[in-house]
């Protein structure tokens, strides 16, 4: 039955479930005593919703607190083999397929590197296909068991009613690939584990605002420097994060060509491989055929030689010359935004973060006006290169939590307005 406000009976119960499950999540172990504050319930409500999560195995004993005067209170928290999600993070170098159980801790992980210029739908589709079922096998869990699978992509996605989610990833190549499509095409998962695919940089954004160094912001802005260059916007009207084309905003009028085919963009000049093709243009020591990563490190090495080394005058420059980009890119998210945080993530962009943080700092606020520059910090992830994957994860998290911890339904509508509510409300305090 239906109340005033259009809410059942069961959606009450439902969104009771959720709130104890992600109080218990973010700031368990708590007891029940501490839940009714934490969550807004009455006593008797916690009471009931706790047998019920008890009963589902999805919240377990741990231990006991001296109360004031009276027994020990049991505190209780989420027993973390109730639910595995994989997140997958499709990067430009590679392909990571991570397993976690209920609590996100790592419980298996493949790696597919990526030859160059190796973005071919099908090759992705397979890595993917193969790592989901190598993790599953090594971790000996049933595909059954999942809550689902998060992918981060390069691009743009767009979800449509009769293919799911769309790619459009212009500077690999891929226009309106119907990916969830493609895998559910010789899947090793069953049709009732739901995909969950969204923009890599958002899905670095989600991990770094609820686990890593934008926990507690209001209005933050998140990027990722990988090969490519993007961001994630979160502001109160967009608290579920907002991929954006940063690494597309046009920095130098009729500059370099941009791996998107336009001139001047930003990525091509403090993207990964725009910075190593400069550097090898300029006279620098750059080989051909090396990973990026793997020139990216030789290069910094190069222009920060250990020891006595001579230093390599052309890859300093060259370094030297993207720490200002970047800060004047960061100048624009100021000026546009006004976060109170702007955090750097994505493997290159830690890696030239640990050497050029202050340099970037010191651009961004001298090409952003002075009252919004006043008011941002400006630091790096918490979460390491595996963010992306952490994020991805979270889709599924996201949803069970928003289902009240029940698993979809067999034949399950689209997922999105269940996990984009749980992710709207940013469930850390």
């Amino acid at each position: 039955m239906a109340g005033r406000n259009g809410r059942t009976v069961r959606d009450l119960r439902r969104a009771n479930r959720t709130a104890v499950l992600q109080r218990l999540y973010f700031d368990g172990p708590l007891s029940r005593f501490a839940l009714g504050p934490a969550t807004g319930l009455s006593s008797g409500s916690v009471s009931n919703v706790v047998a019920d999560l008890l009963a589902d195995g999805l919240v377990e004993e741990a231990g006991s607190v001296d109360s004031d005067g009276g027994r020990p209170r049991t505190l209780l928290r989420v027993a973390p083999g109730s639910g595995h999600m994989i997140g997958v993070d499709v990067g430009e170098t590679r392909v990571r397929v991570e397993l976690f159980d209920l609590t996100l801790t790592e419980l298996a992980r493949v790696e597919r590197p990526l030859a160059v210029q190796r973005y071919e739908v099908e090759v992705i589709v397979d890595h993917i296909r193969q790592g989901i079922a190598e993790v599953l096998d090594t971790a000996g869990l049933a595909p059954e068991r999942l809550l689902g699978v998060g992918i981060g992509v390069p691009g743009i996605v767009e979800r449509t009613p009769d293919r799911g989610a769309l790619v459009h990833g212009q500077t690999i190549g891929w226009d309106a690939v119907p990916l969830e499509a493609l895998l559910r095409t010789g899947t090793p998962l069953p049709d009732t584990v739901p995909y969950f695919i969204d923009n890599g940089a958002k899905t670095l954004g989600q991990a770094e605002m609820w686990f890593g160094a934008g926990r507690g912001a209001h209005n933050a802005v998140v990027v990722l420097i990988g090969s490519g260059v993007g961001a994630s916007l979160v502001t109160p009207e967009v608290e579920q994060g907002r991929a954006v084309e940063w690494g597309h905003l046009t920095v130098r009028v009729r500059g370099r060509r941009c791996r998107c085919g336009a001139l001047g963009c930003l990525e091509a000049y403090a993207g990964a491989e725009s910075l190593l093709a400069r550097w090898r243009e300029e006279g620098g020591r750059g080989q051909d055929g090396t990973d990026e990563e793997s020139a990216l490190t030789a290069m910094l090495a190069a222009a920060y030689p250990p020891g006595d080394g001579e230093a390599d005058p052309v890859a300093l420059a060259v370094l030297e010359e993207t720490a200002e980009y970047l800060g004047a890119g960061l100048s624009d998210l100021i000026n546009l935004f006004q976060p109170e945080r702007i955090l750097i993530g994505g493997w290159a962009g830690l890696a030239l973060g640990a050497r050029f943080l202050p340099a970037v700092r010191r651009h961004a606020m001298s090409y952003a006006l002075r009252h919004p520059a006043g008011r941002v910090t400006v630091e790096l992830g918490r979460l390491g290169p595996d963010a992306v994957t952490v994020g991805a994860a979270i889709l599924p998290l996201a949803d069970f939590f928003a289902r009240g911890g029940r698993r979809p339904d067999p034949a399950p509508e689209s997922p999105l307005p269940a996990w984009h509510a749980v992710l709207q409300e940013r469930a850390p305090r």
